[in-house]
C-alpha cells in the first residue's frame, strides 16, 4: 500500500511536458514583447531628438527678438550627430503685433513626414513697432 501513496505524489512524464510547454509559451510571449519595445527605442529618439530642434528654432528667435517676415523658411540643424530638416510657417495673426509660427522637423531623409510640430507666438519688438 505504501508503493501506491508515493506513486500518487510524483508527477507523471506527460504532466512535466504540459508544465514545460506552458512556460515556454510564455517566455516567448514576454520576449516578444521585450523585442517590440526595444525596435520603438530608435522612433523615439528621433521624435525626442526633433522635439529639441523646434523647441531651439523657436528660442532662437525669442532670444534674438526676431520678427519674421510672413510666409515659409527652411533650414537644418544637428541634433546629437542626426541631421535634422525643419520648415516653419510664419502667419499673421487679428493683432498686428503677433504672428504665429509652426516649426515643422523631419529627419534628412523623410521628409513626408514631420518627426516633431512646435507651434508658438512672437511679439513684434518695442524697436519694430515704432
Amino acid at each position: 500500500m505504501r508503493r501506491r501513496s508515493d506513486r500518487t505524489l510524483a508527477f507523471t512524464l506527460v504532466e512535466v511536458m504540459v508544465a514545460l510547454a506552458i512556460v515556454s509559451i510564455a517566455l516567448l510571449a514576454a520576449l516578444r514583447a521585450a523585442g517590440q519595445g526595444t525596435g520603438n527605442v530608435g522612433e523615439l529618439r528621433t521624435r525626442l531628438f526633433a522635439g529639441w530642434v523646434a523647441a531651439n528654432v523657436m528660442a532662437e528667435h525669442r532670444a534674438r527678438g526676431d520678427w519674421l517676415p510672413l510666409g515659409i523658411q527652411r533650414g537644418s540643424q544637428y541634433q546629437s550627430g542626426v541631421e535634422f530638416r525643419w520648415r516653419e510657417e510664419v502667419t499673421a495673426l487679428p493683432s498686428p503685433a503677433f504672428r504665429r509660427v509652426d516649426v515643422l522637423v523631419f529627419t534628412a531623409s523623410e521628409e513626408s513626414h514631420s518627426s516633431a510640430r512646435l507651434s508658438g507666438i512672437l511679439a513684434q519688438p518695442q524697436s519694430a513697432r515704432r
